[in-house]
């Protein structure tokens, strides 16, 4: 999986690692001509007292010295840019993957895990390329061209290669060996961090409600010690790699010394020569380690990749049609045929054949107890999530074979728990609308009963608001939500439970403007309080999936059973406050 991330991401920035290649290669060609020349100085120049050999080939030296410092430069900066632009590209295609995941696709990764796939474990990927282009690229090169310039220098003392790059190879893969499980472990504790941490941040007030600020402590402290100890056992493991190759390296070049020296005596070989074996020796095993170094690199980006093309193969449950439709005659009316829904796994279906029409002008208000189904069925209509059966139109087109952006800029949803974006008022409210003015955003305002909060914020509607509104008390939020659907000015109006943080006298207010508002467009609206939906045109009741009684207010509460029990419960809470 890592070869295809690899060969995917990085075709278009096939220029750069040519470059690289190109660079590495002339650096290496230079790393393995300098011990030569090193040794002809000392062999046939300070031997013979040349001082001007000595210092003709000095220089050419220094010349080769700074063209291989630039080289390495260049390439540095070749392999930089091609890595960036992989982490670059991989993030934007993971990105654009999740954002066309439907809802079913995010619950089943989780959003930490799939943030840490975004970040960290593109990062491990990048990194490898970064590496790669680096010391991988020229590994090869002074490997292969060390022992043909060694060969060269002294044949007599090869045994000690075939000694030396077999102990080094083999005592580095014992300890990549134990390494690799470690990383994979490592991604999934950092999975759990992501996890706790996100979910003590987004409910805090809940942890400082119930008092269990110690108990979250002790939670995250405990993912917090698996990332450590993970971390730890592979970092122990990583620094044996070094002394392990500097003990291999140090007694090779004791063995060279011991061993060459005896050659110098019998006259086999030159001192120039022996240098430059050593020299030759030296760079062959310091490119087995990096070779070996970038194994250490290699597991841990493979698991990276495998858990970024899980994201990037999986595919949404809702799927553009092959041709879409992109123009609608109608008005926003709204059809449910047969709809039955069931989540992934599931025992039993959510919804059970639903059948019903919301129509342009009127009002269809939905009520149930909790876990009817309610905010199962709205999710159904902007295509959240898609009917396992039968199906849902709007303008008497399936949503299914309908272009998403059509769909979309049709229906206004305003969520059951309101989501404000880091930003300013007017930015939260032109978010479906970016060329809104001034005037039309105050007028949403008004009709959200949003004006008064608004207006008393220094800034205005350059008022600042925090990531996920939290500078804002529930019903503010409540309301600027539906302020920004009502900038929208869609077609289609779906209220998912959008009043519950209202007080009575608010809620009132708001209806009754926001009635003269959408008075022409399909009003949907699940609610909890029968006061919210007591005026709706048509109301379902929903129980165990299954609409169990329509009709009026009026029409209900002396034929439904379950919307008489609703309303009864609701009268005698009110009387008991």
């Amino acid at each position: 999986m890592l070869l295809k991330v690899l060969r995917t991401y990085l075709r278009p920035h096939g220029r750069l690692l040519l470059g690289v290649v190109v660079f590495q290669f002339a650096q290496s060609i230079a790393s393995l001509y300098l011990p030569s020349l090193n040794a002809d100085i000392i062999d046939n120049g300070v031997a013979k007292g040349d001082m001007a050999y000595i210092l003709r080939l000095g220089v050419v030296m220094l010349l080769i010295t700074l063209g291989q410092v630039a080289c390495a430069i260049i390439a540095v900066y070749f392999g930089a840019k091609a890595a960036m632009a992989l982490g670059r590209d991989l993030r934007g295609a993971v990105f654009h993957q999740v954002g066309a995941f439907s809802e079913r696709e995010v619950s089943k990764f989780g959003a930490p895990s799939l943030i840490t796939r975004t970040t960290n474990d593109v990062q491990q990927v990048q990194m490898l390329v970064l590496m790669t282009c680096t010391l991988l690229v020229s590994a090869p090169i002074l490997a292969i061209g060390g022992v043909i310039a060694a060969l060269q220098q002294d044949v007599g003392l090869s045994w000690l290669l075939v000694v030396a790059v077999p102990v080094l190879l083999l005592s580095i893969s014992l300890i990549i060996v134990r390494m690799v499980p470690q990383f994979r472990l490592m991604q999934k504790k950092i999975d759990t961090v992501n996890q706790v941490l996100r979910e003590q941040l987004t409910g805090i007030r809940v942890v400082r409600a119930f008092v269990r600020e110690t108990v979250e402590t002790e939670r995250f402290e405990q993912a917090n010690m698996g990332v450590t100890l993970t971390g730890l056992r592979s970092g122990r493991l990583f620094a044996l790699v070094f002394p392990v190759v500097m003990l291999v390296v140090n007694v090779t070049s004791v063995a060279v010394l011991w061993f060459g020296s005896f050659r110098i005596n019998d006259g086999s070989m030159q001192i120039g020569a022996l240098i430059a074996f050593l020299s030759y020796l030296i760079q062959i095993l310091m490119a087995v380690m990096m070779a070996t170094f970038m194994s250490i690199m290699i597991p841990r980006a493979a698991v990276s990749a495998d858990r970024i093309a899980e994201v990037l193969d999986t595919e949404s449950s809702v799927l553009l049609h092959h041709a879409p439709v992109t123009s609608l005659r109608g008005k926003g009316t709204v059809q449910f045929r047969d709809v039955t829904f069931s989540y992934p796994g599931a025992e039993a279906p959510v919804l059970h054949h639903l059948d019903f029409e919301a129509v342009p002008g009127r009002t269809t208000a939905i009520i149930g107890s909790t876990g009817a189904g309610k905010t199962t069925l709205v999710s159904l209509i902007p295509r959240l999530f898609d009917a396992t059966g039968g199906s849902v139109l709007v303008d008497g087109v399936d949503v299914r074979e309908l272009e998403p952006d059509l769909l979309w800029s049709r229906i206004g949803l305003i969520p059951q728990k309101p989501y404000l974006f880091s930003g300013t008022v007017a930015s939260n409210l032109r978010y479906g609308k970016p060329d809104a003015t001034d005037e039309e955003i105050w007028e949403a305002l008004d009709i959200a009963q949003a004006r008064d909060f608004v207006a008393d914020m220094p800034e205005k509607l350059e008022g600042p608001i925090a990531q996920g509104g939290t500078n804002l008390s529930g019903g503010q939020r409540q309301r600027l939500a539906i302020a920004r659907a009502l900038v929208k000015t869609p077609e289609i109006y779906v209220f998912d439970d959008s009043f519950s943080a209202l007080d009575t006298a608010t809620d009132a207010r708001l209806r009754l403007a926001l009635g003269q508002r959408v008075a022409n467009a399909t009003v949907i609206v699940v609610a909890q309080r029968v006061s919210t939906i007591i005026g709706a045109d048509e109301i379902l009741v929903l129980e165990h999936g299954e609409i169990v009684g329509r009709g009026t207010h009026d029409e209900l509460i002396g034929s439904n059973p379950t919307y008489a029990e609703i309303v009864g419960s609701q009268l005698r809470a009110e009387e008991v406050a």
